[in-house]
């Protein structure tokens, strides 16, 4: 189970490798959220995936409903699973999701707590991952302690090879041939405490200073899209809205260099091993969060409320607070400079 957003999907990624591994004929069924699926398919070894929209991790929007909840149990139940591996981040319960488990029948149950939840969990870690383990690095150690071997501890993705020709595809259509330079701008988050504003006023200067294309992506909803596009200038690649998952990894699997935020599109450019410049807001510990592998700069003021774990910034994102010409140096530097062998963490001050 991890039912958490896209980028939390792909940190599973090394745990879900080392049990195939080790159990090479299990049949894995990966239960997500609706929006973490769409990330299920770039990880090898899974055999099947199980959207679920969880009351308990669904922030207050999804009604509670018994009926609902007790359908889900009864899923669970039909399946007749042998065992339960619950990913949690570090502040998060595995208990909830254990209880639904033991209510279905699941034997064994495999979670880390923070507190004593009774017997729902029959099996846990021998002690706590420290408070600054890295997402992946913590994921790991939970399989590992009931003795799945690991490999790999690197973050990696199988793209489709549909997902490449059409990542080719949408760049023709903008007129870029195979093979051309470009840069990818994300320049949104889930959250506004997690969004750098200026990415606009970077990717007109990048844009200039360069002479590569920048191609947009994103979801629909973002509301200033059409300003940032028009900010940026008439060469940007507006493919906002027009991307799965899989075709937004095929874009970041072929760019030059990656600008983002602390969101699924660092994760994916981490696997990818592309570098990137990352507005790192205060909102997280890099440590737990961060690039591990791939070239990356990451860029944050420091404050005295990091790290804050907010949805919504109540001081002006001071943490992002950097010049669009600063982000644009580091951007230039990266490209210049593309083979870094360690990310390298840059906190501005």
């Amino acid at each position: 189970m991890r039912l958490d957003n896209i980028g939390d999907v792909i940190m599973t990624g090394p745990a879900l490798r080392a049990v195939r591994d080790t159990l090479p004929h299990a049949h894995l069924t990966l239960l997500a959220s609706p929006s973490g699926q769409a990330a299920a398919r770039l990880l090898p070894g899974i055999d099947q995936v199980l959207p679920w929209r969880s009351v308990w991790q669904d922030l207050g929007h999804l009604a509670f409903d018994p009926a609902r909840e007790f359908g889900f149990i009864q899923i669970l139940q039909a399946l007749r699973f042998d065992a339960a591996i619950i990913f949690t981040s570090f502040s998060q319960t595995p208990h909830v999701a254990a209880y639904a488990c033991y209510l279905a029948g699941i034997p064994l149950r495999l979670g880390e707590p923070k507190d004593f939840g009774g017997s729902v969990l029959t099996d846990t870690p021998p002690s706590p991952s420290p408070f600054e383990t890295h997402q992946a690095e913590r994921n790991l150690r939970l399989v590992e302690s009931v003795g799945f071997r690991a490999q790999a501890r690197s973050l990696a993705v199988q793209i489709p090879p549909e997902a490449h020709c059409r990542a080719r595809e949408l760049l023709a259509q903008a007129g870029l041939g195979e093979g051309t330079s470009y840069v990818v701008l994300s320049p949104w988050a889930s959250c506004q405490a997690r969004t750098y504003p200026r990415f606009g006023a970077v990717g007109r200067l990048l844009e200039k200073a360069s002479g590569l294309p920048l191609v947009v992506t994103g979801s629909l909803t973002a509301s200033d899209r059409p300003s940032l596009i028009a900010e940026i200038g008439p060469r940007a690649i507006d493919l906002v809205g027009q991307t799965t998952v899989a075709d937004l990894a095929a874009l970041i699997a072929g760019a030059s260099l990656v600008l983002t935020n602390n969101t699924a599109t660092m994760h994916l450019a981490d696997a990818c091993r592309i570098p990137q410049v990352v507005l790192y807001s205060g909102t997280d510990l890099e440590e737990q969060w961060a690039p591990r592998d791939g070239p990356a700069r990451l860029l944050r003021r420091p404050t005295a409320c990091h790290p804050c774990y907010r949805f919504t910034c109540p001081h002006n994102l001071e943490c992002l607070d950097i010049e669009p010409e600063e982000v644009t140096a580091c951007a230039l530097d990266m490209l210049c400079n593309p083979t870094t062998p360690k990310p390298s963490l840059i906190v501005e001050a």
